[in-house]
C-alpha cells in the first residue's frame, strides 16, 4: 500500500467532489457548483479521511443566523490534531457548534452509502487502492 499523505489526499478529493457525490439535503438548500466544491461532501469526506488515517469523526451543528441549517463532519487525527477539508464550504455566515464524536456506523452506511462508495472510486483512481473501512 502507498504512503498516504495529507496533501495528495486533499487534491485528490478536491479533484473528485462533484454534484453527484454532493449530499442531496444540501442540494435542495443551494446547488452545488465547482466554485465551491466542498459543498456538501463534509460527511463522506470525513469517512474517507478516516478510512486512510482512523481516528474519531467529529460531528458539529451548523447555524445561520440562529437557525438550524444541519451537521458538518470532519476529524481528529489519532495525533489529536483535528482536520476539516470541507470547512471552507461555507462562505454565507455559518457558524458551527456542539462539536461531538461520533461512532462509525459498521458495515454500509445507513444514508450516502452510493455517494461515498463513487467518491472513494474517484479518490481511489487519482491515489491507488484505498484501506478497508475501519
Amino acid at each position: 500500500m502507498p504512503p498516504w499523505n495529507l496533501l495528495d489526499l486533499d487534491t485528490a478529493l478536491r479533484a473528485c467532489w462533484a454534484a453527484d457525490t454532493c449530499s442531496p439535503d444540501d442540494i435542495t438548500h443551494i446547488a452545488w457548483t465547482p466554485d465551491n466544491p466542498a459543498w456538501g461532501h463534509c460527511d463522506i469526506t470525513a469517512l474517507i479521511v478516516h478510512d486512510l488515517f482512523g481516528g474519531d469523526l467529529v460531528v458539529g451543528d451548523v447555524h445561520q443566523d440562529g437557525d438550524p441549517q444541519g451537521y458538518h463532519w470532519w476529524n481528529r487525527l489519532p495525533s489529536g490534531v483535528e482536520l476539516d477539508l470541507t470547512r471552507e464550504q461555507f462562505v454565507r455566515g455559518e457558524v458551527v457548534s456542539g462539536a461531538r464524536v461520533v461512532t462509525r456506523p459498521p458495515g454500509p452506511l445507513p444514508r450516502r452509502w452510493e455517494e461515498y462508495l463513487l467518491l472513494r472510486a474517484r479518490v481511489t483512481e487519482r491515489l491507488g487502492p484505498l484501506p478497508e473501512p475501519a
